[in-house]
């Protein structure tokens, strides 16, 4: 008789981890689905192969990424029930992840899919008429399960059909973690995360900007927004120039380095060949600097603004050389910082 298959969405915390264990100890094949976008976890992409053993190897799951990221950059134009505290689509999220992975049902020939929800744990997406409105609109009422807080809720088909003991599934609710980390206790589970908002659109300050970057701060339509905007938008010091001109400095050598793997053909890049300073990505300038005159005003701001953010030298900023790439051309030109009284206001 071939085994059972369920798919689990798997955030990595230790809801989901027992989630998943509690289904495997029912004999149950779990394939765990770990979603990723621009706002939560992206960067596993680039160690897919190193995070999947490192998950196999401390909670026995094996787990498969799922990029979303193109999907949740559209979603957030319009979310249809809203944000929560901050930029937060938190139930269209759900849904959204669930929708997909209903589709991956076929693929890896599932009966059912579950998550880690506790219900009452979270005010906004975990109420019991939430949990129900989720379910409903992502068309899964009959073969999603909760493990966690199954005996609370209306048996699934796989549960009517004998596929999982019911017996064996838990009624788990509230905030309180003490359950979970007994259960965590009996399975041998010791290293697990601290409870804590993963995604950056929960975050206060984060959600502002990228609330902010939605709303048309810079010259970029909501409906041309990529992945590596989002990347870019979370990175280094961030500036609206006069005109809406979208610039970047890097902070460190890492930032310095992001920003210039995801510099476009049609981007800016500079920086200080000779000395310790910032690079800077003034995105998309080929496209959106329409006039000499223009041209000419963006550079001399941008080249001030790599000078001033550099290495001082006995206590000053002196003027110095600046390497611009613009247009598959490069370019040594001289600069002098950009006095703080100019360039304050731009700061976001």
């Amino acid at each position: 008789m071939e085994k059972i298959t369920a798919l689990g969405l798997f955030s990595g915390g230790l809801d989901s981890i027992l989630a998943c264990r509690v289904i495997a100890e029912q004999s149950i094949r779990v394939q765990a689905l770990k979603f990723v976008t621009p706002f939560f976890d992206h960067d596993l992409l680039n160690r897919e192969k190193a995070y999947k053993q490192e998950v196999k190897e401390k909670y026995g799951v094996d787990v498969q990424l799922v990029d979303l990221s193109a999907d949740y950059i559209e979603l957030l134009r319009n979310p249809t029930h809203g944000f929560g505290k901050n930029f937060n689509p938190c139930i269209d999220c759900k849904i959204m992840m669930l929708c997909k992975a209903k589709e991956l049902m076929q693929e890896h020939r599932a009966s059912f899919l579950f998550t880690g929800e506790v219900l009452g744990q979270r005010p906004m997406s975990q109420r019991r008429d939430t949990l129900n409105l989720i379910e409903r609109e992502a068309d899964c009422r009959d073969i999603l399960l909760r493990p966690l807080s199954a005996q609370l809720m209306h048996p699934i088909q796989a549960e009517q059909e004998g596929l999982v003991n019911r017996e064996q599934l838990y009624t788990f609710a509230g905030r309180s973690r003490k359950p979970q980390i007994a259960l965590a206790r009996k399975f041998g589970i010791t290293d697990f995360p601290a409870p804590a908002g993963g995604c950056v659109l929960t975050d206060p300050n984060l959600a502002v900007r990228i609330r902010r970057f939605y709303e048309g701060l810079f010259l970029i339509d909501k409906d041309d927004i990529t992945t590596s905007d989002i990347q870019l938008l979370l990175l280094g010091r961030q500036f609206r120039l006069p005109g809406g001109h979208w610039l970047i400095l890097g902070r460190n050598k890492q930032e310095n380095e992001n920003l210039t793997s995801l510099c476009n053909a049609d981007d800016w890049l500079l920086y200080m060949p000779e000395r310790p300073g910032p690079t800077a990505l003034l995105r998309r300038g080929s496209t959106l600097i329409t006039s000499p005159d223009e041209r000419e005003k963006i550079l001399r701001w941008v080249k001030g603004l790599v000078i001033r953010y550099g290495k001082k030298i006995r206590g000053e900023y002196p003027a110095g050389e600046v390497l611009v790439q613009e247009d598959a051309m490069q370019n040594i030109l001289f600069a002098e910082a950009l006095p703080d009284e100019v360039f304050q206001e731009w700061i976001v």
